[in-house]
């Protein structure tokens, strides 16, 4: 049973490898060619573009994190690469999280039809909004940084102390818990924000059928299918992160790390977010659900030939 299962997750965390590399990359290539051929980006190709960098960085750190624990189970890792390994992951996550916040925050300003003067101060002046709230959560990234090396630096006095595999593997596992609640701590805000965002969104669409008295012409209207997209996106990323959090809590669980399987349950749950949310993305973007028409049309040709 044991074995069958370490298969299933062992093809699963394969398949979300290869297919969020291939998402990503293609969201990257995109708009890097985009970028060298206008010689300028717009602020969701900009978003985009570090968005699906961050990710495919989350994706790598996931695998390596998965063949580090299989060769060492980490309790003997030295404390530069531990470090290494738990700073890596800190910035790719919270960059991968704080973009795709700062992506909803776009649709909402962009899409959304409020008359409220402080909403359209904030619309007028959206890519100062995004930078500024982009700097600002970089103070939140420098504080989880400092309360995860003091995390590391406590279990390096302990893991010294220690000599038996069994003490060192306890306090990696002690040392982990308190990384993922930091992780999930810091993770909360954001969310909140995307959370607040989609509701926001929800009631501008509302109120633009509203207008609109749910007519013939109303589901046709450009605002309306522009909103329908942007909360299609919003909620795909809700759902997703939820997926991811979860996958926290699954590592949070107390349960004997003999084999492994609880860690390559968590790694294949969380690697689903930011695999599968790009892959949306492109769908629901113009520019890259054409140019991923174009790159199908091409292979069929290819394949004909």
């Amino acid at each position: 049973m044991g074995i069958n299962l370490y298969g299933i997750l062992t093809i699963l965390m394969i398949a979300e490898f290869i297919f969020g590399n291939v998402s990503n990359g293609f969201i990257v290539l995109t708009n890097s060619i985009d970028w060298v051929r206008k010689r300028t980006l717009s602020s969701i190709g900009s978003i985009l573009l570090f968005l699906a960098i961050s990710r495919m960085v989350l994706i790598w750190e996931m695998l390596l994190a998965w063949l580090k624990y299989m060769k060492y189970s980490f309790s003997f890792v030295a404390g530069t690469e531990l470090r290494g390994i738990m700073f890596t992951w800190v910035v790719s996550n919270h960059f991968s999280l704080w973009l795709a916040t700062i992506l909803s925050i776009f649709y909402l300003l962009k899409i959304a039809s409020f008359s409220r003067p402080i909403f359209l101060y904030l619309k007028w002046r959206v890519k100062k909004v995004l930078l500024m709230i982009l700097l600002g959560n970089l103070i939140f990234l420098m504080f989880n940084i400092l309360q995860v090396n003091k995390h590391i630096e406590d279990w390096m006095y302990q893991f010294e102390r220690n000599i038996t595999w069994n003490s060192r593997v306890s306090e990696y596992v002690g040392f982990s818990n308190l990384v993922l609640l930091e992780m999930i701590m810091f993770s909360v805000t954001p969310f909140t924000v995307a959370l607040l965002s989609f509701i926001l969104l929800i009631f501008s669409l509302w109120k633009h059928l509203q207008k609109m008295h749910l007519n013939s012409r109303g589901e046709r209207d450009p605002s309306t299918k522009a909103h329908v997209n942007a909360l299609r996106i919003m909620i795909s990323f809700l759902l997703l992160y939820a997926t991811y959090f979860i996958s926290f809590f699954i590592s949070l669980i107390p349960t004997a790390h003999k084999n492994g399987l609880d860690l390559m349950f968590s790694l294949t749950v969380g690697l689903f977010y930011p695999s599968s949310h790009s892959f949306i993305l492109i769908l629901g973007h113009s520019t890259l659900r054409q140019a991923s028409l174009c790159v199908m049309t091409y292979m069929k040709c290819r394949q004909k030939h």
